[in-house]
């Protein structure tokens, strides 16, 4: 009897066992990048209460915004399309939408959720070059963030060009976006003057290390999206917080947010 005869079954065993497991890796990989699938599971997610774009660059603040959960998701799949990415986005989709239905989803303490940034800045930065859009962030940010520091607003994440930040008092949150405004108007880089929109929405957002999550950051973020060139968009809640004698507000009733109650009211307002 040949001495290594003992050693070659266990090694041939372990062969098959590597070659299996390469090739269940291998089929995983197929299924989870099939075209038909990851349409099944969008279907899916579309269906499930709550925001079916969860896990977007906005619901995320760009590479972050409302969940933990979330941004390890996308982190854990690479920001590449597949099944098990829209699984587990949808199942915190899902979780977030319970949590928030039965009163569960909220903090403590009711915040004003600022978001802001510049309008048409991707496609003049397509033009500028990397020198002049480093240049305008800089510029930008020197612009924009003192007004909201000062009246006592967290910079709670900068977001490329744009900006999240919370505030304790409406009214301070409203006087340093006007301000921030202001100033950028006040630019001039490379031949470009900076724009900018803003959203503002007051509610309950829960606090997740020194980001917050849930429907009221989703909310403001869906409102600073949609503003036109130098607008600043209000839902009615926050509205109802402001002293009506200090600001005019127009009623957006065509503005259409993704993700958002359908009877959010959003206004359109500007310091008297």
């Amino acid at each position: 009897m040949d001495p290594d005869d003992g050693d070659a079954a266990p090694d041939g065993r372990m062969a098959r066992l590597r070659a299996q497991t390469v090739r269940a890796g291998t089929r995983a990989r197929e299924l989870d990048r099939s075209p038909g699938l990851q349409r099944a599971v969008k279907r899916l997610r579309d269906a499930l209460p709550g925001d079916s774009h969860f896990g977007d660059p906005l619901s995320l603040g760009g590479a972050r915004h409302t969940e933990a959960a979330g941004r390890a998701i996308v982190g854990l799949t690479g920001d590449r399309p597949g099944v098990t990415r829209e699984l587990g986005l949808g199942g915190v989709q899902l979780w977030q939408s319970v949590l928030e239905r039965f009163g569960r989803g909220g903090g403590e303490h009711e915040l004003v959720l600022v978001f802001t940034d510049l309008v048409e800045f991707s496609r003049w930065a397509l033009e500028a070059g990397d020198d002049a859009v480093l240049r305008v962030l800089r510029e930008v940010g020197d612009a924009w963030e003192p007004p909201m520091t000062q009246r006592a607003g967290t910079v709670v994440k900068r977001l490329g060009d744009g900006l999240m930040v919370a505030f304790a008092d409406p009214a301070a949150a409203l006087a340093g976006v006007v301000e921030a405004r202001r100033r950028l108007g006040e630019l001039h880089v490379d031949g470009w003057t900076p724009r900018m929109r803003a959203g503002l929405h007051s509610g309950h957002p829960r606090r997740v290390g020194g980001d917050y999550l849930g429907v009221a950051v989703n909310t403001a973020a869906r409102l600073g999206d949609a503003g036109k060139a130098d607008e600043i968009l209000v839902s009615g809640d926050l509205l109802r917080r402001l002293d009506a004698t200090t600001v005019t507000a127009r009623r957006k009733r065509r503005v259409r947010l993704k993700g958002v109650s359908d009877d959010l009211e959003v206004y359109a307002v500007e310091p008297v």
